[in-house]
Parts: structure tokens; C-alpha cells; sequence
């Protein structure tokens, strides 16, 4: 089947086609007819399945082709906003805006993207200018939103992109606040990567009769991806890790760790093994981090170091090489993980270093995925056998400096970096700051329970042994460039260090100078997830 089949028009295809793509993803095959078809829409399809496209295609077709479509065409109508993207992350709003603009560049529809961390006035200014297609991070749009910057009288297609990883970062307040300003008659298009009953309890409230497609099973690994297993003392992994990048000529890595100090450390490390390193992470500048991003895909960066929550919206066709240098607290993220290699039917090898702290992780992984991974020892990096485990450190610093900002709205908890307030701006930080001016694409506690609101606090924290925290959430050539990406910390709600006694830590604000035109910002900055899986990804 071609593009052409499904019914999108000559501009779309040639745009498609000169991207590089001659056939459609499974997702593509079912999504696109749905949407051209104007019904809503619940799909369930994990990331590298071509999700992006399958939304972005039929709405650009949608938008061209009508009667208001052709008026722009014909610059006989004014631009009104059309078509909202709601995502997640920055890193993930500025992929699909691109996205939007690659396989819209032969039509006439403009498209913009806002998120936090960088300069609000340059977002009012490419609004002023006209947009058809606006993507946006919930809590930024809220800031547009309440300085009368944004006009969302208009929506006719909505779009919820990873509507998971919303609810578990704690936007459901923020996504109804921005559902009851858009006009009721209009298309509503769900993804996510599960199906849990969060998400199908926001189905139900906001779809109606839709139709359904699920293109990949809950916490499938892709079997592409050839997994495996490096067992390894703990303080052998930098020097295996080394090896590995430099005996087989890696050129293209993506490295994970468990946290912001992590990432950092291992490349000092990597430094010292005479493997150059760059750090960027939640203190930096956000054109650091959209630098990296691009000399990664770009394949002049060899190696990315990154976190979790940090990784969000890093897309690269046919990545080869994945490493686990930790492996995530949370089974699920796992997956996540692994299918940032072997997208789109390309192969990948996903390479994990697991010491014997984190045997209980991988049988978690193991039971997740119902697969037993092969076992590799590499010669010289034997593990001891006699060595016992020790406890993994989880971030115990909390306060000001990681939950600074604004009091959440409706009593939420604030986030970070998101912008200024509608009536005293504040400087804008680059992304993912330790502290600073008000929203941030996550850095709010949320549970999968959904607690009631509290009271605003810059600082919410109870004592409470981190084990049974851990034990809960785990039921739900040449020298190489290294560049560690990690995200701000995040407020846990079990804190050590509150718990005995010691005054939560600060981190100084960091200002960042405004970003270029919000649509044409490739990359953003960083949420943090929910307290009972930041207090253990991030530190």
C-alpha cells in the first residue's frame, strides 16, 4: 500500500516522499483513513511505530483541502488556529512541529509550537503572525491562555499525543482546563501507549463513538531489537561501557542513566578514558541542548547521554545502538528505552550493563516483557560472584530549588520554567532549570491514584522508607564526543533528608536568553514524571 491509497493529496505524498518514506506504518494504515473520515479517535501504538505521521497527515490533508483551507490558499481568509497538538515534553512538541512542517512545506498552513523553558514573547509573536496548527505543552498553553495570547475559539481537530505520559506527569487538571476553552463541536484524536484506566476513563469523557486501533500490545518489545545482557561489577561499568564504544566502533550510541548526576559523572568518566565529553542538562542553556540533539542526529555527536525523562523526543531513524549503563527503576521504561532503536522496521541492538544491585530490576524487566534476555560476559569485565547488593542510591534532595515557581494552579503542586506570570513576567530560564519562573512540562508529584489537591507549598515532602517506595512502583576511532542530557529534579514525596531532619536543598535559578521563533525551535527542554518514579530516575 502507498501513501497515495490512503487518500492524501499530491502535495503530502511528495513531501512524504522526499522525507525518505514510501510505505505506510501499520499505525499509518489505520490511523489515517480514521481521521480523513472526521469520527474521534483512540489509538494505541508505542513510540517508532510512525504515530507522528499518522495524525499529522490527515490533519494537514483536513486543514488543505476544505473550504477554509483553500481561502488561505487563495489569501483571501485570515489564519485562525485550526488544530491543536497537545503533548507532553518540549522535546516531543518541537518534534511533531517539525514533523507538521516537513509534510506540510507544499501546502499553505502555518504551523507553531510552544513550550517552556525559553522566551514567552517570541511564542506571542509567531501567534500574532497567524497559525493553523499549534502545538503546545499543557501548562504553557495555560500561560498563553490566561495573558489572552492564544485563541482557541476555533479548534476543529484536537489532538492528545502520548495522553499516557500526560496523566502519569500529572496534567489531567491543566488538559481539562484547556478541554473547557475549546468550542464542543470538534474531532478528537487520542494516543497512547497503553491502555490503562486513566486513559480510559479520558476516553470516555471526551470521545465520542470513536473508533479504536491498537497496533502494538502493552509492553511488547520490539523484536527487532536484538537484548542483551552485560553482567558487570558496579564499578566496572564506565571502563566496559568504553571498551564496548571503542572495540566495536560504535558511532552511534544512546546511553541511558538512572540520574542527572549520573549522566554527568559517566562522562567525566568517559573523559579520563580519553572519550571527550560535553554536558548538558537541566542548567544549561536550552540552544545547548537543542545543539546536542542535532549533532546527534546529525551523526557528528557519537555518543548521548541521557535520562529518562531527558531522552523524550529523541528521534533518529534507524539509531542503532542502545545502552542501559542503569537500568530504570520502573520495568516499563524498559521498553520505552529499548524502542528508541529498531524503529520503523530498521534493526537495533539495545545493550544492558546490569551489576548485582539490579538483579531485582532485571527480573522485573524480564516478567514485563515475558522473555528471558540472553547473558553475555565480556572477558576482562567478569563479575564477583561473592559481591553482594547494595541498596541503589534514590535522590533525597528536595525543596525550593526543585519545585520553585508558581503555586500549581488548583492547588496543584508548581512546576518549573514554564513561563512568566500574566501579570509580573519573570526571566525565562533555559530549559529545565533548577528553579525558576513559573510552568514547567512537568515537575509536579502526581500518583496514579489522583490524591485531592493541597494547599501551594514550594516544598511538600514526607518520610516514608524508600523501599517500599521503590517496591510499589515496581508493581504498576578516534576519541568519541559525548554529550549527557538529563532533565531538573523533580520533588519527590518521600524525601530522606526532610525526614531527618536537614533543610530540603536549593539550586540557584538559571536565566536563559529568549529562543529563536517558536516555530522554528527543533528541540525543548525536560518534564519530570510523577513522585513515585522521579524520586527514583532523577537525582
Amino acid at each position: 500500500m502507498s501513501f497515495s491509497e490512503l487518500g492524501l493529496s499530491d502535495a503530502i505524498v511528495r513531501a512524504v516522499t522526499e522525507s525518505g518514506y514510501t510505505s505506510p506504518t501499520p499505525i499509518q494504515q489505520q490511523a489515517i483513513p480514521a481521521v480523513l473520515a472526521g469520527g474521534d479517535l483512540l489509538a494505541g501504538a508505542q513510540t517508532g511505530t510512525g504515530k507522528t505521521a499518522g495524525f499529522t497527515l490527515p490533519v494537514l490533508q483536513r486543514l488543505a483541502n476544505d473550504a477554509k483551507g483553500r481561502a488561505l490558499a487563495n489569501k483571501s481568509s485570515s489564519r485562525v488556529i485550526r488544530a491543536l497538538i497537545l503533548t507532553p515534553t518540549r522535546e516531543l512538541a518541537a518534534q511533531v512541529e517539525e514533523s507538521v512542517r516537513t509534510y506540510g512545506k507544499y501546502l499553505s498552513l502555518n504551523s507553531a509550537v510552544i513550550f517552556g523553558g525559553v522566551g514567552i514573547n517570541p511564542q506571542i509573536k509567531a501567534l500574532r503572525h497567524g497559525v493553523d496548527i499549534l502545538v503546545a505543552t499543557p501548562g504553557r498553553l495555560l500561560d498563553h491562555m490566561q495573558q489572552n495570547t492564544v485563541d482557541l475559539r476555533h479548534i476543529e481537530i484536537l489532538i492528545l499525543d502520548e495522553a499516557d505520559r500526560m496523566l502519569d506527569m500529572g496534567f489531567i487538571r491543566d488538559i481539562r482546563k484547556v478541554l473547557a476553552a475549546l468550542p464542543p463541536k470538534r474531532q478528537n484524536l487520542l494516543f497512547s501507549a497503553t491502555f490503562s484506566d486513566e486513559i480510559k476513563a479520558l476516553a470516555d469523557g471526551l470521545l465520542n463513538s470513536p473508533a479504536m486501533i491498537e497496533v502494538a500490545r502493552r509492553n511488547s518489545a520490539v523484536e527487532v531489537i536484538a537484548q542483551k545482557i552485560h553482567p558487570v561489577d558496579r564499578d566496572k561499568k564506565h571502563p566496559m561501557l568504553s571498551y564496548l564504544i571503542q572495540s566495536r566502533d560504535w558511532r552511534q550510541v544512546l546511553v541511558f542513566t538512572r540520574t542527572k548526576h549520573g549522566a554527568n559523572r559517566l562522562v567525566e568518566q568517559l573523559g579520563k578514558d580519553g572519550i571527550s565529553g560535553m554536558a548538558i542538562h537541566g542548567n544549561k542553556s536550552q540552544s545547548a541542548r537543542t545543539k546536542a540533539l542535532a549533532e546527534f542526529k546529525d551523526g557528528s555527536l557519537r555518543v548521548l547521554v541521557a535520562t529518562d525523562i531527558a531522552a523524550r523526543g529523541i528521534d533518529i531513524d534507524q539509531l542503532p545502538h542502545v545502552v542501559n549503563y542503569d537500568l530504570p527503576n520502573v520495568p516499563e521504561d524498559y521498553v520505552h528505552r529499548i524502542g528508541r532503536t529498531g524503529r520503523a522496521g530498521a534493526t537495533g541492538e539495545a545493550v544492558s550493563l546490569v551489576c548485582v544491585d539490579e538483579h531485582q530490576m532485571l527480573k522485573d524487566i524480564e516478567r514485563l516483557i515475558k522473555q528471558t534476555l540472553p547473558r553475555e560476559v565480556i572477558p576482562g569485565f567478569e563479575p564477583d560472584l561473592t559481591a553482594k547488593a547494595q541498596p541503589i542510591q534514590l535522590r533525597s534532595n528536595v525543596g525550593r530549588g526543585d519545585n520553585a515557581g508558581r503555586g500549581g494552579r488548583g492547588g496543584q503542586n508548581p512546576r518549573q520554567g514554564q513561563g512568566a506570570s500574566a501579570r509580573n513576567p519573570r526571566p525565562e530560564r533555559g530549559a529545565g532549570a533548577s528553579a525558576g519562573a513559573g510552568r514547567g512540562e512537568g515537575n509536579r508529584p502526581a500518583t496514579s491514584a489522583r490524591p485531592p489537591a493541597e494547599p501551594r507549598s514550594t516544598s511538600r515532602s514526607h518520610a516514608q522508607p524508600l523501599l517500599a517506595a521503590a517496591k510499589a512502583s515496581l508493581l504498576g576511532g578516534g576519541p568519541a564526543k559525548v554529550a549527557a542530557i538529563s532533565a531538573p529534579p523533580s520533588a519527590p514525596r518521600h524525601a530522606p533528608a526532610v525526614a531527618q531532619g536537614r533543610p530540603p536543598a536549593r539550586s540557584p535559578a538559571v536565566n536563559a536568553p529568549n529562543a529563536p521563533i517558536a516555530r522554528n525551535t527543533r528541540n525543548g527542554g525536560q518534564p519530570n514524571r510523577n513522585a513515585g518514579q522521579a524520586a527514583r530516575r532523577e537525582k
